[in-house]
C-alpha cells in the first residue's frame, strides 16, 4: 500500500505530467484564428493600416509550431509541469509580439496576456504560475513604453500617459493577483483531491485484507474434511504395507505433507483478520483498541491501556462494536504514530458513558510541532519529522486517519501536554464520538469491508 500511497504522492508533484497536449493545441489553433481574425478584420474591414507581413509572421510561427508538435507528438500525451509553463510562456511572448506591432498596452486585447497566467492557476504548480506572473509584468512594463503606434482612423489617437501607466498597473497587479493567490487556491484543490484519493486506496486496502481474512477461513474451514480423510486413508495403507515395502516412504511422505497442510489451516484460522462474520466479528471497545495496536507494538516502547467507565453510572456497559476496517486502520495509525515517537511509553486510554466515549492516545515523546498544531490533519502535513522517510512519513497518516475517522462520527483534537501535567511532555490525540452514532457507524462499515469481497 506505500507503494501506491508514494505513486499518488508523485502525481501531486511538480513535475508530473498533469495538462494534456491535445488541450494547449487546441487553445493555441483557437487564439490563432483570433489573432488572425483581429488582423485581417483591421486591415481590410476597417482599412486602417497594419505592419501586415509583420502581424501575419508572428500569427504564422504560432501555427507552425503547432503544426509540427501534431506531427511529431502524440495528442494523447501530457506535458510536464516544466513543459507547459514553457508552452504557456511562448504563447505569452508571441502575444506580446503581435502588441508590440499593434499599440502595444493601447490596444484593448492586451489583457488576453493574463489568459495564460489563468490557466497556469488551474493546473500547474505555484513556482510556474509565479513565474508565468512574472514574465507576464515584464511584457507588460516593456509594451508600456515600446510598442508601434495604434492603428486607427487620422488623425490618430493617443492615448494620456497617465492612462497608458493606469492600466500597466492594473495587469501587472492583476497579472501577480492570479499567479499568487488564485494560484495557491487552485493547488490546495488539487493536493485535497490527491490526499482523498489516498484514503481511498487505504481504505480499498483494509477491505481487501478483511475479506482475505473470511476467504482464508472460508478455505480452513472446506479444506478440514478433505485432509482428514486423506490423513486417514494414508495411516490404513501404512498399517496394511509389508515392512519393507517400497511404498512405505510415499505414504510417510504423504502422512507429514497432510500434517503440514493441517497446521497452515489451523494458523490462518487463528489470525485475527479471519474472523470476518463469525462471532468475533462484534468486540467490545477495549479489544478492538488492543487489536489495532498489536501491528505495532515494539519491545522498546510500554503500551499501558487504560479503560474504564466515567459518569453518573460508573458501571456503564463497555461499548460493543463491529470489526471496521476503518476504525482498525484510523485508530491503528494514530497509535503507531505514538509508539514511533515516543520514549519509552504510551498510554491509550479510553472513558464512556452513556451518551459519549473517548479514546486517547498520549505519548511521551517530543510532542508535535508547535507551528504544526493547527494544521494537523491537513494533507502532506507531517505530524513529526520521519528517520525513514517512507510512505507513512509523506504527511497522509493522520489526514487519512482523520477522514475515516470522521465517518465513524468522530471528532479529532492534537495536542501537547502543558509542561505541568503530571504526565510530562508529550503528544495527545483525542478522539470523541456520540456512543449512539459510533456503534452504528461501525457495524455499517463493518458490512461494506465484509461486502467488498464478495
Amino acid at each position: 500500500m506505500r507503494a501506491k500511497l508514494a505513486a499518488i504522492r508523485r502525481l501531486a508533484a511538480p513535475g508530473t505530467g498533469r495538462v494534456r497536449l491535445r488541450t494547449l493545441v487546441y487553445i493555441r489553433w483557437f487564439a490563432v484564428g483570433g489573432q488572425l481574425a483581429a488582423v485581417v478584420i483591421v486591415n481590410f474591414g476597417l482599412n486602417y493600416p497594419l505592419p501586415l507581413l509583420a502581424c501575419l509572421a508572428t500569427v504564422a510561427v504560432s501555427a507552425a509550431v503547432n503544426i509540427g508538435i501534431t506531427l511529431t507528438r502524440p495528442m494523447s500525451g501530457t506535458l510536464s509541469d516544466r513543459g507547459a509553463a514553457l508552452w504557456l510562456a511562448y504563447d505569452i511572448v508571441q502575444l506580446s509580439t503581435l502588441l508590440y506591432l499593434t499599440g502595444g498596452l493601447q490596444n484593448p486585447f492586451a489583457v488576453m496576456l493574463l489568459a495564460s497566467v489563468v490557466v497556469s492557476a488551474s493546473v500547474l504548480s505555484r513556482i510556474s504560475t509565479l513565474s508565468l506572473g512574472l514574465l507576464v509584468a515584464v511584457c507588460i512594463s516593456v509594451l508600456a513604453f515600446r510598442y508601434e503606434p495604434l492603428p486607427g482612423p487620422e488623425p490618430l489617437l493617443e492615448l494620456p500617459v497617465f492612462y497608458v501607466l493606469g492600466v500597466w498597473q492594473a495587469l501587472v497587479i492583476g497579472g501577480l493577483f492570479i499567479a499568487a493567490f488564485v494560484g495557491s487556491v487552485a493547488e490546495e484543490g488539487r493536493r485535497m483531491q490527491d490526499a482523498l484519493n489516498a484514503a481511498q486506496v487505504a481504505l480499498e486496502h483494509e477491505q481487501r485484507l478483511s475479506s482475505l481474512g473470511g476467504l482464508a477461513a472460508a478455505a480452513a474451514h472446506e479444506l478440514g474434511t478433505p485432509l482428514a480423510t486423506i490423513a486417514v486413508t494414508a495411516k490404513e495403507l501404512s498399517h496394511d504395507l509389508k515392512p519393507g515395502s517400497p511404498m512405505a516412504d510415499d505414504v510417510e511422505l504423504i502422512l507429514e505433507q497432510t500434517a503440514r497442510c493441517r497446521e497452515i489451516l489451523m494458523e490462518l484460522s487463528r489470525k485475527p483478520e479471519t474472523e470476518g462474520g463469525e462471532p468475533y466479528s462484534r468486540l467490545p471497545l477495549g479489544t478492538m483498541l488492543e487489536e489495532a495496536a498489536r501491528p505495532y507494538l515494539t519491545g522498546t516502547v510500554n503500551l499501558t491501556h487504560d479503560f474504564r467507565a466515567v459518569g453518573e453510572a460508573p458501571g456503564s456497559p463497555e461499548p460493543v462494536l463491529t470489526r471496521s476496517p476503518e476504525f482498525l486502520r484510523a485508530v491503528g495509525t494514530l497509535i503507531q504514530n505514538a509508539i514511533q515517537f515516543a520514549d519509552s511509553e504510551v498510554i491509550l486510554r479510553a472513558r464512556w458513558d452513556a451518551g459519549t466515549v473517548t479514546v486517547e492516545i498520549i505519548d511521551d515523546g517530543p510532542g508535535f510541532s508547535a507551528h504544526l498544531l493547527d494544521r494537523l490533519g491537513e494533507p502532506y502535513v507531517s505530524t513529526r519529522a520521519g528517520a525513514d522517510g517512507e510512505g507513512e512519513h509523506m504527511g497522509l497518516g493522520v489526514f487519512i486517519a482523520q477522514n475515516l475517522l470522521n465517518r465513524t462520527g468522530a471528532t479529532l483534537r492534537f495536542a501537547n501536554q502543558d509542561w505541568w501535567d503530571w504526565w510530562g511532555a508529550g503528544a495527545i490525540v483525542r478522539i470523541t464520538w456520540p456512543r449512539r452514532e459510533l456503534e452504528h457507524a461501525t457495524s455499517e462499515t463493518g458490512r461494506v469491508g465484509e461486502h467488498a469481497g464478495q
